[in-house]
This record gives structure tokens, C-alpha cells and sequence, in this order.
């Protein structure tokens, strides 16, 4: 068994990956003995991820507020706690908050052979945001 006290520092989410005001809590990080990547994603008002996909696709857990979540070229879908969201590998997608409410959820991915878990793409434009 391995525990990890807490005690680590929120980390902003950096701007080539978010658009607006997101913090970013670390669970875990893919090592020698597990593949497994997590972390706890807090989104300000109207924030949200660029256009990404993972290798071994991603696991959302809503866990407070009401978000957003749609793939290229696909409807925004409302989320709420309690939600899970699945996307698929290689699927381009992003997830945020709503224009009015935070919205946090859980991300859980899989490293692949050469130890990626996500490849960041353009920003959701505005209009993207608001379809």
C-alpha cells in the first residue's frame, strides 16, 4: 500500500491548455506501477479545456457545479455531479463550466507505451462554446 498525505498546492492550469480560470489538483501520475493518471479539475465560470484527445481515452467524474462537454462535431452536453462521462481514445473533445456556475470534476486517464495521456489541440472558440 502506498498513501500519500495531503498537502500539495492547487496549480493553475496553464493557458495553452485552458481557456479562463481552472485549478488543477494532482491524485496520481502514471509511474512504473500503474499506467493510471488523476487529477481534480476545478473550472471558474465560462472556463474550459482547449480541444484535446487521449490514447486510451478519458473518464470524467462530475463531482460539483454544472459543465459542458461535446466532441468535434457533436452537441454540448450538460453535466452535473454525479455524471460520468467516458471519451473515447483518439476522440477530440473538451469539458468546462457553464457561462454562470464552477463545475469540478475528476479526470482519470491511461498513460500509452510511451507514457502520453493527452495531446492538446486549438482553443474552443466562443462559438464552439455557446453551439
Amino acid at each position: 500500500m502506498r498513501f500519500t498525505r495531503s498537502g500539495g498546492q492547487s496549480a493553475p492550469g496553464p493557458q495553452d491548455w485552458f481557456s479562463g480560470a481552472v485549478y488543477i489538483d494532482g491524485i496520481r501520475n502514471p509511474d512504473e506501477q500503474s499506467a493510471v493518471g488523476c487529477a481534480h479539475v476545478r473550472f471558474t465560470p465560462g472556463a474550459r479545456t482547449a480541444w484535446h484527445t487521449h490514447p486510451k481515452g478519458q473518464t470524467l467524474y462530475v463531482t460539483d457545479g454544472i459543465g459542458y462537454v461535446a466532441s468535434r462535431g457533436g452537441e454540448v452536453r450538460e453535466i452535473r455531479p454525479g455524471d460520468v462521462v467516458y471519451i473515447e481514445p483518439g476522440e477530440e473533445h473538451w469539458h468546462g463550466a457553464t457561462p454562470d456556475r464552477f463545475m469540478a470534476h475528476v479526470a482519470i486517464q491511461e498513460a500509452d507505451d510511451q507514457g502520453e495521456v493527452v495531446t492538446w489541440l486549438d482553443h474552443v472558440t466562443d462559438e464552439e462554446y455557446g453551439a
